[in-house]
């Protein structure tokens, strides 16, 4: 049975200024290794406030087997920020006036890290045949090993820069925001997700990664450990396949395929629920100097930054589609031809943008188009093109007043007409 609190804080009472004092880290604990005291010194090492660590068992902030005898001991002590050290722990008991231990004066000494496990954990980190990686709770990477930048084709200096979101498309970032809600939140321990990275070079890979949540002393989750390994053909499944089939591998979206397919329907719907149904396309006016100036990888990034933007502004049900190089196009129904022009102004805003990069600033700015029609009956095809010409209309009306010489859109218009046949 434990020392009551109130006979530890009279018997402690007179260590207390001596702690205080004291310019190295010290405790006083309980005969149960309970901290009943602890000067500044130590909170200052640890990197906690002195309430949470009184009336805590030491334990509960170490991490692994402690060496060494009562007395003596070497722990690895784990800090408020997930990182460690380790320290020797030199203890001697103070005794009640029957002669025994009351409490235990303990001093604290930082000593240099145990090399065996430093080059254990270095080399089972570095040498894993598996991409391994360090986050933390914002899901942005702070280690990795180089399995993981091979896999990606980043470097380790460009991965360090990036959260797992800016590699992941956008139609599988639900579920892995979901999943670090939940380790963070302390709902799940460890996840398993079959995802999609997008490489350096713009192709996609299907991955599973594991992540799993380390705690802190306080017990909450302090950082996340990810293991991931690419999967064969073999492994991905049936709807996996489908969904490669019916969607544009950088950006995630639709593609001409799988929009003909929404557009239909949506029309055949007129019918049944009226409204209107609007088509817009939209064209990006600089993917080209982006390209030239930075790379393509910038104008990769220009694409799936768009991506996003057009997936924030559409509604459920919407459908977001790339159909070309720099062209995108949603569908999307609405009670009027003013709500869908509304719409169509507020896609136009969302695309006009502009994002800081470590290297540059990504300016967005598209042309778009719209298209209606209340007759079930209405050519998926005219829509599109009636569409495609009022984009280009608008195009050349911002380039006419910007004294600029309008390109032709009539071989434009053609191949979008050949492809949606």
């Amino acid at each position: 049975m434990r020392t009551s609190e109130c006979e530890l804080t009279n018997s402690s009472a007179q260590w207390q200024l001596l702690l205080d004092r004291a310019a190295s880290p010290m405790a006083l604990l309980d005969p149960y290794g309970h901290f009943v005291h602890v000067n500044d010194a130590l909170c200052s090492v640890l990197g906690y406030g002195r309430d949470s660590l009184l009336n805590r068992p030491l334990a509960d902030f170490t991490v692994g087997e402690v060496r060494g005898d009562g007395a003596v001991a070497d722990r690895r002590f784990r800090r408020s920020d997930a990182t460690t050290l380790w320290m020797r722990q030199s203890t001697s008991p103070i005794l009640d006036p029957d002669g025994k231990p009351d409490l235990l004066l303990t001093q604290f000494h930082e000593i240099a890290d145990r090399p065996e496990t430093n080059v254990l954990w270095c080399r089972v980190f570095a040498n894993a045949p598996i991409g391994m990686a360090l986050l933390d709770l914002d899901g942005r990477w702070t280690d990795v090993n180089d399995a993981w930048c091979d896999l990606l084709g980043y470097s380790r200096q460009e991965m360090l820069g990036l959260r797992y979101s800016d590699v992941t498309y956008a139609r599988d970032q639900e579920n892995g925001s979901a999943a670090l809600a939940d380790l963070v939140e302390g709902k799940q321990t460890t996840v398993s997700l079959k995802k999609r990275y997008r490489h350096r070079d713009g192709h996609p890979i299907w991955v599973l990664v594991r992540t799993s949540v380390v705690t802190g002393p306080d017990e909450r989750p302090a950082y996340l450990v990810s293991q991931c390994e690419e999967l064969s053909e073999r492994c991905v499944s049936d709807a996996h396949l489908a969904h490669l089939a019916l969607h544009d591998p950088l950006t995630g979206l639709a593609n001409r395929a799988l929009l003909a397919d929404r557009l239909a329907h949506g029309l055949a719907e007129l019918e049944r629920d009226g409204g209107v149904v609007a088509v817009l396309v939209a064209d990006l006016d600089e993917l080209k100097p982006v390209n030239d100036t930075y790379g393509h990888a910038a104008g990769d990034r220009l694409l799936t930054t768009t991506a996003d933007e057009l997936l924030n502004a559409a509604r459920p049900g919407d459908t977001v589609a790339r159909i070309g190089g720099d062209e995108f196009a949603v569908i999307s129904t609405h009670p009027d031809v003013r709500a869908a022009e509304e719409f169509r102004d507020r896609i136009a805003q969302r695309l006009r943008i502009e994002r800081e990069t470590p290297d540059y600033r990504l300016r967005i700015r598209a042309s778009v188009g719209l298209a209606t029609t209340t007759d079930p009956a209405t050519p998926p095809q005219v829509l599109l093109h009636e569409a495609d010409r009022d984009m280009y209309r608008r195009k050349h009306g911002m380039r006419s007043s910007a004294g600029e010489a309008p390109s032709c859109p009539s071989c434009h218009s053609r191949e979008l007409r050949a492809t949606a046949r």
